[in-house]
């Protein structure tokens, strides 16, 4: 966390939630007292079509508001990004990428050629299909990225699904939702072990 700006990075398909994940940890920061932003960053506004979003979250008044070209972490809710985009561009040797996908992070790492940084996985989709019925990992990687740093409470982010979903969710959908978090705080995987 740079001069005390945490910066996200998201990689997603229009359709998967990254959008809407960015905005709800900047949301949960800011109740919990620290500055967030968030904004998408759309190509052809289709579904399937790569995103980008972006989360900061500071200590003091956020100033910058353009793209994130140097984050501290980026989530990939794609894993066939990793092919079409360069979706570890401008990460830091102590960043974090975090990617939804069956491979391991040893994996990740080859396949990318990358040097530095830290690696997570989880199979996010495969959570979400269990879970919610549905293939979108915005939820499930919320859990993961909540697993894998202090960005925000685990539990901050259960009440804002809970309060930017209930409405527009099953009551088994948003339970879903909610069980798919837990999962992947669980499920994720590091180079470690």
């Amino acid at each position: 966390m740079g001069e005390g700006l945490l910066q996200i990075r998201w990689h997603g398909r229009g359709g998967q939630g990254a959008k809407t994940a960015a905005a709800m940890v900047a949301e949960v920061a800011v109740h919990a007292g620290k500055y967030g932003q968030a904004a998408p960053e759309y190509g052809a506004e289709r579904e399937g079509a790569p995103i980008r979003a972006y989360t900061r979250i500071g200590e003091q008044a956020i100033r910058v508001h353009d793209a994130i070209y140097y984050p501290d972490i980026v989530v990939v809710l794609d894993e066939t990004l990793l092919d079409t985009q360069n979706v570890e561009g401008g990460l830091s040797e102590d960043g974090i990428l975090l990617v939804n996908t069956a491979r391991t992070p040893a994996e990740v790492r080859e396949a990318l050629g990358l040097e530095g940084c830290t690696i997570y996985t989880v199979e996010a989709t495969r959570i979400a299909l269990e879970e919610i019925g549905r293939p979108i990992p915005n939820t499930v990687m919320l859990g993961a990225l909540l697993s894998v740093t202090e960005v925000v409470e685990v539990e901050e982010i259960k009440k804002s699904i809970e309060k930017k979903l209930g409405g527009k969710l099953s009551e088994s959908m948003l339970k879903g939702n909610l069980r798919a978090v837990e999962r992947a705080f669980e499920e994720v995987k590091s180079e470690n072990g």
